[in-house]
C-alpha cells in the first residue's frame, strides 16, 4: 500500500510540474541563452573585421598611429567582455555596453581619418570591409531586438499568476534587457 501511495504521489507531482509550466519556463530560459549567444556572435563578427580594416587604413595612413592604436585597444577590451546569461545583470549588460560603445566611437574616429585619405576611400578592399562593417552594425541591431523581444516573452511567462508563486522556487528570475545608452536619442554631428 505504501509503494502505491508513493508511485501515486511521483506521477501526480510528474503531472503537476508538467502542467505548472516548468518546460515552458526551462524552454523560454533556453530561447533567452541562446539569442544571447547570437547577440556575442555578431559582436563577434564586427571585432574579426577590425584587424583587416586597421591594416587596410595603417597602409594609407600610418601617421595617424593613435587612432589606430585606440581602435585596437577598444577592440580588445570589447572582446574581454563575456556575460554568462545565467549570472545577466542591469550592471553586467551597462559594462558590456559600454565595451561595445567603446568600440563603436573608436571606429566613428578612424572613419573620420579615413576621410581624409581620398585613395583609401576609392580602395576596394577599404569599400568592401566598411560595407561588411556596416552590415554588421545592422545585424547587431536585429540580434539585440529579438534578444529583448525572446526576453521579454520569458519575463513575461514567469511574472504571470501563478508561475510568479513557483518560478523563483526553481531558480527562474527576470532577465535583463539591452537598453540604450545615454543620449542614443540625439542625432550624431557628422562633420567632413
Amino acid at each position: 500500500m505504501k509503494r502505491i501511495k508513493i508511485v501515486l504521489l511521483a506521477v501526480v507531482s510528474a503531472f503537476l510540474f508538467s502542467s505548472c509550466g516548468y518546460n515552458t519556463m526551462v524552454n523560454l530560459d533556453e530561447q533567452v541563452t541562446s539569442q544571447w549567444a547570437q547577440v556575442e556572435n555578431v559582436y563577434q563578427r564586427r571585432a574579426d573585421l577590425i584587424p583587416n580594416l586597421v591594416n587596410t587604413v595603417k597602409g594609407y595612413a600610418a601617421h595617424e598611429q593613435e587612432t589606430l592604436t585606440g581602435v585596437i585597444e577598444a577592440r580588445s577590451k570589447a572582446t574581454s567582455m563575456h556575460i554568462d546569461p545565467e549570472k545577466m545583470t542591469p550592471e553586467t549588460l551597462q559594462q558590456f555596453n559600454q565595451a561595445q560603445d567603446g568600440l563603436s566611437s573608436a571606429l566613428s574616429r578612424l572613419m573620420v581619418v579615413v576621410e581624409r585619405y581620398p585613395d583609401l576611400k576609392a580602395n576596394q578592399n577599404f569599400l568592401d570591409l566598411q560595407a561588411q562593417l556596416e552590415g554588421t552594425e545592422n545585424r547587431i541591431t536585429v540580434e539585440r531586438k529579438k534578444f529583448n523581444d525572446t526576453t521579454q516573452q520569458y519575463n513575461a511567462y514567469i511574472r504571470q499568476f501563478p508561475r510568479v508563486i513557483y518560478a523563483g522556487w526553481f531558480g527562474f528570475e527576470k532577465k535583463s534587457y539591452f537598453e540604450s545608452r545615454e543620449g542614443s536619442d540625439v542625432a550624431p554631428e557628422v562633420q567632413f
